[in-house]
């Protein structure tokens, strides 16, 4: 008899995923419209966490859009990408482990890279710009692809068209239950109050203070992550 079937095999909670981690990704869901506030406000329209926008925005400046950069939006591009093969790499170095100690680990990263942004920020008020671009997509890249690998339903904490489509399509509406509609809602509004949070500071007190409060949002949401209670 074969005792591997899916109904013998006993469930491995090192790899559940803790009772907090959707208050963690709604946390890191705010952190996200801080993010491409600061860059698309104050880095000269470009997006370091939803690269969907860098796409449409090469196409505008390949167009000879004004006010559009190749240059940036690629720069972000490719951090990005760097810091998704880095959580590729991380996670299956730390596969033997606990999951949410690999989780924990990746938010840590980010926070170190968002308090690395935050330095140059403050340092180098103006000239560094790719930089922190390059730097902030990074992070931001290391956590989409964490994000991913975690695959909590309806939280990518940093595009909302699939989130919205759902919302909508699986409405009382259009004749669905509204599944999981509460934590739908919360991300659109997560997002929201991150990008009006992040527009105010840039606008009213530079870049250093928004990516300062994403930092600490960020080393505040890896502490919360924790191993599912038995």
């Amino acid at each position: 008899m074969n005792n591997s079937s899916p109904e013998n095999r006993a469930p491995d909670h090192r790899w559940l995923p803790s009772d907090l981690l959707p208050v963690v990704l709604t946390a890191i869901t705010v952190v996200s419209g801080l993010i491409d506030g600061v860059s698309y406000l104050g880095l000269g329209h470009v997006f370091t966490a939803n690269m969907t926008g860098n796409v449409v925005i090469l196409g505008f400046a390949a167009a000879g859009a004004p006010g559009f950069s190749v240059a940036a939006a690629l720069v972000s591009l490719v951090a990005f990408l760097i810091g998704a093969v880095g959580a590729g790499r991380l996670e299956i170095a730390m596969r033997p482990r606990p999951r949410h100690q690999w989780a924990r680990t990746a938010f840590i990263g980010e926070a170190l890279l968002l308090a690395v942004a935050t330095t140059i920020a403050f340092a180098v008020p103006v000239g560094a710009s790719y930089a922190l671009i390059a730097v902030m997509a990074l992070a931001m890249g290391l956590r989409n692809a964490t994000v991913r690998k975690l695959a909590v339903p309806d939280m990518t904490t940093t595009v909302l068209t699939g989130t919205l489509s759902s919302l909508a399509s699986d409405s009382w509406l259009a004749g669905g239950a509204n599944p999981r509609a509460r934590r739908r809602i919360s991300a659109v509004l997560a997002i929201l109050v991150g990008a009006l949070l992040g527009a105010w500071l840039v606008l009213h007190h530079g870049l250093g203070w928004p990516l300062l409060v994403s930092t600490i949002v960020v080393a505040a949401s890896a502490l919360g992550v924790r191993a599912e209670r038995s």
